[in-house]
């Protein structure tokens, strides 16, 4: 049987594996170079929900303008802003979830009992691209994905909730 010699070995060796480290490197700095949804380039996030026929409660991450019903059925107009690192948290979370992949029309199309389904709307605007997505707390769909809508929008609740008392001390 014919052996190979300790240094035939190692070139051998670096003969397969150099090649394909360069290759996977340059490969994904391209990726990451071309990724359209990245944090540098983030401009602002907004989010909606309410009934499907009015979306009372609002947030503008550019304005900071926060718009919600009370308990008491009362409009509530206020300032909120997201510190860069919630900015940042919900991008990551965004990313997580595959946000950047979510269809762009998620409506539930049937109205059950007279009642109005919650319609979310959550975007995020970057220079280059934006993401907008209409979630129906009815929508018929993969269950995988109502779940990451659902996880996405307890996320965004938490960072909100989390600002609004941050700004209340």
């Amino acid at each position: 049987m014919y052996q190979l010699s300790k240094g035939k070995k190692i070139f051998l060796a670096i003969c397969i594996t150099l090649p394909f480290l360069i290759y996977c490197v340059y490969y994904y700095s391209i990726m990451i170079k071309n990724a359209p949804y990245k944090f540098t380039e983030f401009e602002s996030f907004s989010f909606q929900f309410g009934p499907r026929g009015s979306l009372q409660n609002t947030y503008d991450s550019k304005t900071g303008n926060y718009q919600y019903v009370d308990s008491k059925d009362s409009v509530v107009r206020t300032k909120l802003h997201l510190s860069n690192d919630d900015l940042l948290y919900l991008h990551r979370k965004a990313a997580m979830q595959g946000f950047w992949d979510f269809p762009k029309d998620e409506t539930g199309d049937s109205v059950k009992a007279g009642l109005q389904p919650l319609r979310y709307i959550i975007e995020f605007t970057y220079k280059r691209k934006s993401k907008r997505v209409v979630f129906d707390q009815n929508y018929v769909g993969d269950p995988k994905l109502i779940d990451a809508n659902k996880q996405m929008i307890k996320e965004i609740d938490l960072v909100m909730g989390q600002a609004e008392g941050r700004q209340k001390k």
